[in-house]
């Protein structure tokens, strides 16, 4: 098998399409874009997946674990391709501009999700309530507030969420942890709104 690598044979065919391929278990996974086999069941919420890694990383957004750390700011992600791109913005890359506005990103996906701002196309609809969305994953978010779905489970004391980033916000209850800092008089915050008012302490401000 290892020679092949230096000899470039690729002895597994696939019937369908005659790609071909170097290990047999490669070929095994390439025939479920043909048969639609989806082996890989999550427990949680039913979704199944062509692939193990895709199944694994989706696991994640259920236990809510980011094992993925930025060294710059400390962000954490749940896969190392966000990672990759997040560290773009501490690098100051950005490629991608809009011709609208020039704004500029570090990624063509959330430039393209930027254009919807301007142009207001929203391609994802609900079909309960008809509205509409410019995110597929924001409308599979608002289909929740219909099926009650609640799929993120807190570990400590089981309660469940319908949003990953809610469940993330409820586990600092249980670590205590206050990642938001006044940079006037010191005192930490659990969420960020909460900073935010906290401020105006110190502002004088009434909005």
């Amino acid at each position: 098998m290892h020679l092949r690598i230096h000899t470039g044979e690729q002895p597994f065919a696939c019937d369908v399409c005659k790609k071909v391929f170097r290990k047999s278990g490669a070929l095994k996974v390439h025939l479920r874009t043909h048969t639609g086999e989806r082996p890989f069941k999550c427990d949680v919420c039913k979704e199944s997946f062509r692939y193990s890694i895709n199944f694994n990383i989706h696991l994640r957004t259920h236990t809510g674990e980011q094992p993925f750390t930025c060294d710059v700011c400390k962000k954490s992600f749940n896969r190392s391709s966000t990672l990759k791109l997040h560290l773009c913005t501490h690098m100051g890359e950005r490629p991608f501009k809009c011709d609208v506005c020039k704004k500029s990103f570090s990624r063509s996906g959330t430039l393209k999700l930027h254009l919807r701002t301007h142009t207001g196309e929203r391609p994802y609809t609900c079909d309960v309530c008809k509205m509409s969305f410019s995110q597929s994953s924001t409308l599979k978010c608002h289909l929740r507030t219909h099926t009650g779905e609640r799929p993120f489970k807190c570990d400590v004391c089981k309660k469940c969420f319908s949003h990953s980033s809610t469940l993330k916000l409820h586990l600092r209850i249980h670590t205590g942890e206050q990642p938001f800092t006044c940079d006037v008089c010191k005192k930490v915050f659990r969420k960020s709104g909460a900073l935010k008012e906290h401020l105006r302490t110190h502002t004088g401000e009434r909005p």
